[in-house]
């Protein structure tokens, strides 16, 4: 998947300058609204190849840490009252547990 988007991105900036110096090099001794549109369509490119460059595939293990550590898990849901397992619904490690009341948006006491 990172090749193909790293192709694609490569494509549309070749496009991008194919459409600029096309347009100021030849295309203005025919027809200046034309160079101006090329131009136009090619100042939209280089934000679309950045969208495409960086997007992530479902397939994709962008939220793995570093070192290959295992995804943390949230804490379990109790079924009747909807909230976190747990008397205070800690997990034990205090990185993950702000990391989960930052999601919830819960904000930490102490």
């Amino acid at each position: 998947m990172y090749r193909r988007r790293r192709r694609a991105y490569f494509v549309l900036m070749g496009v991008c300058l194919v459409l600029f110096v096309s347009a100021w090099a030849f295309v203005r001794l025919w027809s200046m609204p034309a160079a101006i549109a090329m131009c136009v369509v090619a100042m939209v490119i280089p934000p679309v190849a950045a969208m495409v460059g960086n997007r992530k595939g479902p397939e994709d293990r962008w939220w793995d840490e570093p070192g290959g550590q295992e995804q943390r898990q949230p804490p379990p849901r109790d079924a009747k009252t909807g909230k976190d397992g747990g008397a205070t619904g800690a997990t034990g490690d205090p990185e993950s547990d702000a990391w989960w009341d930052e999601l919830d948006g819960r904000k930490r006491r102490g």
